[in-house]
């Protein structure tokens, strides 16, 4: 019974304490590196993480404003900012009555640069400000220059002027591993330098608008509202992000946090640093994921990638020699998994930059060399005309198909059928088949019209490979 309880003991103690620490109350241990985050104060006999954070927590700030403009029909008249936060945490107002005794301070920050100065937040905390104020941890206030902000990284930098300013240094990019130990330190809910701690749940997660740039750390480290702008530190005491919002529907934390990975949030600070302004890249390319279905349709052998649907005319891609149908693998030495990754990795990167593009074409891999041009303002879409009074053919899983009307203008010219409706939760409506679209090719074979169509899908049971041209551009599409 004695083996098996101590046994057991030595067992719990490896389980709740997976970081390593110097000594035990069974006997020395191998440290792992020099700064774990739990080490034993051997004067109590604990296990504790306040060394690492008396190294850290100097760093991270709490941030107000004053000035900010505010809808006052949904939020507080005695405290506004803070009404701000909950409604976009929460979807809406807290209820009335809660503590308000810390009030005023509405998010965090992190000191990154000691020497400048700098300071990274979230843009949503700063964004409209007349007035932004830093408080340190040793209660000093220090009004702050906004440096600028980027609302499509929500990622803001501010520069303040003080002595004895502490700050916290990167990690290495990419390093984060889904697993890794982190801690969260933030205003949570204005009560300032709150710490809590968790695992990395995933890392490349995309949870905003397709107009955002994202490659969130997701955590189950609780970060709540006054939290956004706070630090995500590993068991090193590097900063791996910016703590920026959470998933709640109950109005409180569930354990699914995100932060901006220092990949973008540094290469955006040394942008706004330089240029005052971030400046995107673009090559010119319309790309999509790959999902099972697409992979079945068009015969491909990896989940892996960007499918490029399109390439624009006189652009680096359509110079570099890209094709619609060609799989992105891989952008400037990192590997491409998805649409996001190489949108992430393009927009990054600063305009007349030339880069390696690895890509796949009919099974071969491919690399070609490529230069960054600056984005451009979208081109209007095409206003299709009603085509009603146009006889239709049977239903194709859902989209009324009809030949090409005689008055559109496109791109691609006068071959194709035509998507005359779309009827809502079908096939062609969950593939992302869309009222104007016009079916170029089925399976890779050119339709001239509904009877080329009829022809290629007659006694075939799908899936169908679609080569669709959409508003002036084309991309591919699997209906069932």
């Amino acid at each position: 019974m004695r083996k098996f309880m101590m046994g057991t003991a030595i067992g719990a103690a490896l389980f709740l304490a997976p970081v390593a620490f110097s000594d035990s109350l069974f006997g020395p241990v191998k440290t792992i590196g020099q700064s774990s985050a739990l080490t034993l104060d051997k004067s109590r006999g604990v296990l504790t993480m306040a060394p690492l954070l008396e190294r850290v927590t100097p760093a991270v700030v709490s941030i107000k404003t004053e000035g900010k403009a505010h809808s006052q029909d949904r939020r507080s008249r005695n405290n506004p900012e803070a009404d701000e936060f909950f409604e976009r945490f929460f979807g809406g107002p807290m209820p009335e009555g809660r503590n308000r005794r810390r009030g005023g301070s509405i998010g965090s920050g992190v000191i990154v640069d000691a020497r400048n100065g700098y300071v990274l937040t979230n843009n949503h905390v700063v964004d409209g400000a007349g007035e932004i104020i830093v408080t340190l941890e040793d209660k000093r206030e220090i009004v702050a220059e906004l440096v600028g902000g980027d609302p499509k990284t929500d990622i803001a930098v501010l520069k303040i002027k003080g002595n004895d300013l502490r700050d916290i240094p990167f990690a290495r990019e990419n390093s984060t591993r889904v697993g890794d130990y982190v801690i969260a330190i933030g205003n949570a809910f204005g009560f300032e330098h709150t710490v809590t701690s968790g695992i990395v749940s995933a890392t490349g997660r995309f949870v905003g608008n397709s107009e955002d740039y994202q490659d969130m750390i997701q955590t189950d480290a609780s970060i709540n509202p006054g939290n956004s702008g706070g630090a995500l530190v590993n068991s090193k005491g590097e900063l791996i992000g910016i703590n920026s919002m959470i998933i709640s529907r109950s109005g409180g934390n569930n354990g699914i946090g995100f932060a901006v990975p220092v990949k973008i949030s540094k290469n955006i600070m040394e942008q706004l640093v330089s240029n005052g302004e971030v400046r995107r890249g673009r090559i010119g390319v319309s790309i999509r994921d790959i999902d099972p279905a697409l992979q079945e349709a068009m015969g491909l052998g990896t989940l892996d990638g960007a499918l490029v649907n399109d390439v624009t005319e006189d652009t680096p891609a359509e110079r570099a020699g890209l094709k619609p149908g060609d799989i992105i693998i891989g952008f400037n030495g990192e590997d491409i998994r998805d649409s996001n990754d190489i949108r992430n990795a393009v927009g990054l990167v600063q305009p007349g930059t030339r880069a390696d593009l690895t890509y796949l074409r009919d099974g071969r891999r491919r690399t070609t060399r490529i230069e960054v041009e600056a984005i451009k303002e979208k081109r209007e879409a095409i206003d299709a005309d009603s085509t009603d009074d146009i006889p239709a053919m049977e239903s194709f899983s859902g989209a009324r198909l009809t030949n090409i009307p005689s008055d559109m203008e496109l791109r691609g010219g006068d071959n194709g059928v035509y998507v005359a409706s779309v009827q809502p939760a079908s096939k062609a409506a969950r593939a992302g088949l869309r009222k104007g679209d016009v079916i170029r090719k089925i399976n890779g074979v050119s339709v001239q019209d509904l009877g080329d169509f009829e022809t290629e899908i007659d006694g075939q049971d799908g899936p169908f490979a679609l080569a669709v041209e959409r508003d002036g551009t084309n991309l591919f599409l699997a209906v069932r």
